[in-house]
């Protein structure tokens, strides 16, 4: 099988990754304030949070806190964060698991405003500041689509919401783990990952990030292992955890971590987009192919397509059954930036790629699609 469906879970994983989670579901239980043999040294929590502090340049990386993924994380954030009865500024190119929660939580948000893309993804900045109203508390922004790739102006957003004096969130998803992040230069205040993509963590693994001075709310409670005296909570971080946290689950997302750590995100970064615009030039060759996103410009390992006369659930069948390649059709739980694209009906086929992707596989799906284009055979 050669995977082409990186963007919704990487696979295969590093060696290390695997090593890791299997090694934790044999030792004993580690919890810095629930077991006594730990208490003198960093458990693999406090290791996961400078690793992935150092990842997204967080200084202040005791502020990372973990969930189970990215939907858990932006609702304990739209539930945090005081935006009762303000506005918030989305953009286009959002996923489901910040739509839904923004739209629903009405008793959470006053107002959603949100913000257009281009056919490609983009959002421009001056888009976002002509959006933001005395009533805004909060922009968020998805820093690479799972659509179509595109990587947004984070750095320029950022001067926006530090001028007005905003709350910015951004999602970095898709790009945690393949794409330089700089969250304290950028001005980011609160930060939204999963662990399971390009983190090359587990599934049912991810976190947030708040910076300090932020005001946040725990949107859940119980216990912390500590001051188990008191009924309610006081200040304090470890209110933002409460429960059994996944302890193979964190191991693994660290040695995730330490791997891109080791292996440079930028060599990562420079290897994807060698592969993406490789994937890109071939697919504007092939005729019936139209391709939305652009590996010449700034696009992160993901790129969308259609292909004349035939759905994208058909192409994605037509691969994966008589090619064995695994590709995703559909809205990919993005529905507003598909109507962007024109493309709201039957979605797209999406190809993404990890640092795991070699270039015969990209070679291998323009075959493909050269041949169904050229009316080949048919699964």
């Amino acid at each position: 099988m050669i995977y082409l469906n990186q963007a919704a879970t990487t696979y295969p994983k590093p060696q290390c990754v695997l090593e890791a989670h299997t090694a934790s579901l044999y030792s004993g239980p580690v919890g810095q304030f629930r077991s006594s043999s730990t208490a003198k040294e960093p458990d693999i929590f406090e290791k996961c949070r400078c690793s992935l502090g150092t990842l997204f340049g967080i200084k202040e990386w005791k502020r990372i806190f973990f969930s189970s993924g990215a939907t858990d994380s932006a609702n304990a954030v739209i539930y945090g964060l005081p935006l009762s009865g303000k506005n918030v500024v989305i953009t286009q190119t959002e996923h489901n698991s910040i739509l839904r929660p923004l739209l629903n939580l009405r008793e959470q948000v006053g107002s959603v405003t949100i913000v257009p893309c281009d056919s490609d993804g983009k959002v421009e900045p001056a888009d976002i500041e002509a959006a933001i109203s005395e009533e805004t508390a909060a922009v968020f922004v998805n820093h690479c689509s799972n659509v179509t790739g595109m990587i947004q102006d984070i750095a320029g957003i950022g001067k926006i919401t530090k001028k007005k004096g905003v709350i910015l969130a951004v999602d970095v998803s898709q790009s945690a783990g393949c794409i330089p992040i700089e969250a304290d230069l950028w001005g980011i205040d609160v930060l939204i990952f999963t662990g399971h993509k390009s983190l090359f963590g587990t599934q049912g693994t991810g976190g947030y990030y708040i910076k300090e001075g932020v005001e946040f709310r725990p949107y859940k409670y119980g216990g912390t292992g500590r001051d188990s005296r008191q009924l309610t909570y006081e200040k304090g971080d470890y209110e933002f955890e409460p429960g059994t946290q996944n302890t193979p689950g964190i191991t693994a997302l660290n040695a995730g971590a330490e791997y891109i750590l080791r292996r440079g995100v930028e060599r990562i970064a420079e290897k994807e987009q060698n592969l993406m615009k490789m994937l890109y030039q071939g697919l504007e060759n092939i005729p019936g192919v139209r391709v939305y996103g652009n590996a010449m410009k700034n696009q992160g390992p993901v790129m969308s397509f259609t292909f004349s006369g035939l759905q994208s659930s058909d192409i994605a069948y037509i691969l994966q059954n008589g090619y064995h390649i695994t590709v995703r059709a559909g809205l990919h739980c993005a529905p507003l930036i598909n109507n962007a694209m024109g493309t709201g009906k039957y979605g797209t086929v999406r190809v993404s790629i990890s640092d795991m992707t070699q270039e015969k596989e990209i070679q291998s799906i323009l075959s493909a699609m050269t041949e169904i284009s050229a009316g080949g055979v048919i699964a």
